[in-house]
Parts: C-alpha cells; structure tokens; sequence
C-alpha cells in the first residue's frame, strides 16, 4: 500500500483512538471524523476494520523486526549471547524503530497490552503468521541463555518479561512526573528501558522454590 497523507492521517487518529478505547469500542466514523476523512477513504485504504487494526501495528512491528532479524543474525552461530546482551539487543532496536517520538512508542505499547487482552484472536493471528518466526528466532536465545527451567515456568517468565516493559512505557508520562515529582529525577524513555536490563536478566534466572 503507498503510504500517503489520507493513510498516515487514519493511521494516525486509529491509533490514538484505539488505545484509549479499546478496539472494539473504536467505531470507524469515530476515526474518520478524528482523521478528517470519509469512510470510503478507510474502506478503499484497508477495506475493513480488521485490516485497518492489523496495519496499525504493522506500521510499527515492520521496521522493529527487520532491524532485529538484522541484528540476530549477526550473532555468530557458536556464541551463545548472555540475557544482559539479548536485553540490550531488543531495547536497541524498540528505541530505533520509534515511529515518530516518545509518545508515540507509549501508545504502541498499550495496544500491545490490548492485543494480549480484547478478544481479538484475528489480530494475533495476523502478528503470529508475518513475525512469529522472528520473534521465536529471538526467544530460542533467550531461553538459551536462561536457567534450565520447566517450559511452562519459562512461558511465564517470558510474558513477565513482556508486562513489565508493555505496563512501565505504556505508563511512562505519569512514571516520569512521578520520578520527578518525589526524586527530582529527569527520566527518559532510554534510561528508563536501559535501567529494566538487569531487573529482567535477574528475573529470568531466579531460582524456582524447591
């Protein structure tokens, strides 16, 4: 789809709209009138909802897992990175791919939280079908650099992992104003994916409760 000024502007007000309503309670004539433009816009655009969902996030996702599929493969095939460098490695790549500032990867954040948490099994299927196997690629080294561990503890683990980034972005403005308003301290969204690194490294190897 060439990308023009009608297609960013919907990208734009569906984005902002869904993640403060939620997909579903997100109508498409509530994103027209935010972007300005007709329905028949949208349908000729991305012809449904659905679609239009599904490219909001692949505005974002594209750029983020070219540029990490780039980057592990470049790991030669006998290294095993350590958690601290694989860590390091995607906060990289999500400070690179920043569509168009802070604000904007804190938005995306919260519609990550709301794929994993409306029914909306169309939109997960699309995210597993066109980067399930980069992401996988990715997880395989993570859980090669983590503790023998139960599968089924390292699933959970791994979505810790996820909620602890998707909940401290998607809630950055107020973490920041908080951080300032109590410390004085003047965070941003780099120090502040930077300083998760060892948090989730330590988490990842935390011994199991015999």
């Amino acid at each position: 789809m060439a990308q023009s000024d009608t297609v960013d502007r919907i990208l734009d007000a569906a984005e902002y709209l869904f993640a403060e309503k939620g997909f579903a309670e997100t109508s498409l004539r509530t994103i027209t009138s935010k972007a300005g433009v007709n329905l028949a816009a949208v349908n000729y655009h991305f012809g449904s909802k659905k679609a239009l969902i599904q490219a909001v996030f692949t505005r974002f996702l594209d750029p983020f897992c070219a540029r990490l599929a780039e980057e592990v493969a470049k790991i030669p095939k006998d290294k095993e990175p350590s958690l601290e460098e694989l860590l390091r490695l995607l906060v990289d790549q999500i400070l690179a791919t920043k569509p168009r500032g802070e604000k904007d990867l804190a938005v995306f954040m919260r519609l990550l939280a709301l794929a994993f948490t409306e029914t909306q099994g169309h939109l997960r299927r699309y995210l597993q079908d066109i980067y399930g196997d980069v992401l996988s690629g990715y997880l395989k080294l993570v859980v090669a650099a983590s503790p023998a561990l139960p599968r089924n503890e390292l699933f959970w683990r791994i979505h810790f992992m996820m909620g602890t980034v998707i909940f401290s972005m998607s809630g950055f403005e107020a973490l920041k104003a908080i951080a300032d308003y109590e410390y004085g301290e003047k965070a941003t969204i780099e120090q502040t994916l930077h300083r998760m690194e060892p948090f989730l490294a330590a988490a990842m190897r935390a011994q199991l409760d015999s």
